[in-house]
């Protein structure tokens, strides 16, 4: 591989992560790293510029550009879920002299993330039977819900991008059947992302305390976490146990005996409540195949920089 400097970008529902780095035989060695707060900002066309301006002159030009966007793509175009930015390939292109752009979704550049982890980056909940070759599960957690498949071809895994967060909400007892009718008079469909998320997290804590109003995310972790907070605990051990439940769906949808990887930004923060047991508990919870669920290895991915690896080496491989 021809040495050539590449960029990747990983664009979620609240930040932004920016790197440059140098791609030589098959190497990549990252030369700068940003990191954005996407609030007050109009469109990713001046966060791009901000990042292009503080990147400096280069002795080389970019010769490559890959972006993880948190919405679906299509057509070389992207509308980011929960911000009013619409990507265009071309667009950012022209921004970077002509530099191949590809976009993705922000997991399936999660997806191509995970084999450039360094093995410190994962936390092992469930160690399974893993089976050489087989599917892998990537989904994770933050302002939404992600999912993203890697099927083996025969050389390689190749990545499946897919919109999991918007699959209904099943729930498993009599509580969550509780949650789904409080939700479904606010959405009239009640997606995993209205539950399995920040925002979800914020409207299992209102339900399960009758509370009008939502509170902030991180506090109600915090809440929990470091204060024992028995409302906030509740609403943590509720979320996590739909987000097991969830993750165990979709690995018993693709047989993921090459491994589970929990992403995105909510499991590491909540990771001394999820190695508990209530998430694992509600992942292997299937019935007649809860023996299977069990011999899925399951992992936490520590490294918020999991998207912007997958971007980095996605744009070195194009």
């Amino acid at each position: 591989m021809a040495d050539r400097l590449v960029l990747g970008v990983d664009l979620g529902g609240t930040k932004t992560l920016f790197a440059l780095a140098r791609s030589a035989g098959g190497r990549l060695a990252i030369e700068l790293e940003r990191r954005y707060e996407n609030a007050g900002i109009a469109t990713f066309g001046d966060l791009l510029l901000r990042f292009l301006a503080e990147a400096g002159a280069r002795a080389q030009p970019i010769g490559g550009a890959c972006i993880g966007v948190a919405g679906p793509v299509e057509g070389g175009r992207a509308q980011v879920t929960n911000l009013p930015w619409l990507l265009d390939s071309g667009e950012v292109a022209r921004a970077l002299d002509g530099a191949p752009v590809l976009l993705l979704n922000d997991f399936a550049a999660a997806a191509h993330g995970v084999e450039a982890l360094d093995p410190g980056a994962l936390v092992m909940l469930q160690p399974g039977a893993p089976l050489a070759h087989a599917p892998q599960l990537v989904l994770g957690a933050g302002t939404g819900l992600g999912v993203a498949f890697r099927i083996w071809t025969g050389e390689r895994y190749q990545v499946v991008p897919g919109e999991g967060g918007h699959c209904g909400f099943a729930p498993a007892d009599a509580t969550q059947a509780a949650l789904a009718e409080w939700l479904r008079a606010r959405f009239r469909r009640v997606t995993l992302e209205h539950v399995v998320s920040g925002p979800g997290l914020a409207r299992i804590h209102a339900f399960l305390g009758e509370r009008g109003a939502e509170a902030d995310p991180a506090e109600i972790t915090r809440a929990a976490l470091e204060r024992q907070d028995a409302d906030a605990l509740a609403a943590v051990d509720l979320f996590l146990s739909c987000y097991g439940a969830a993750a165990g769906d979709f690995a018993l949808a693709c047989l993921a005996r090459g491994g589970v990887f929990v992403a995105g930004g909510i499991a590491p923060k909540l990771l001394p409540r999820l190695a508990a047991g209530g998430f694992i508990a509600a992942f292997r919870d299937k019935g007649a195949f809860a023996a299977l669920a069990a011999r899925f290895p399951v992992h936490v991915v520590t490294d918020e920089r999991l998207g912007l690896l997958g971007a980095l080496a996605a744009a070195a491989r194009a």
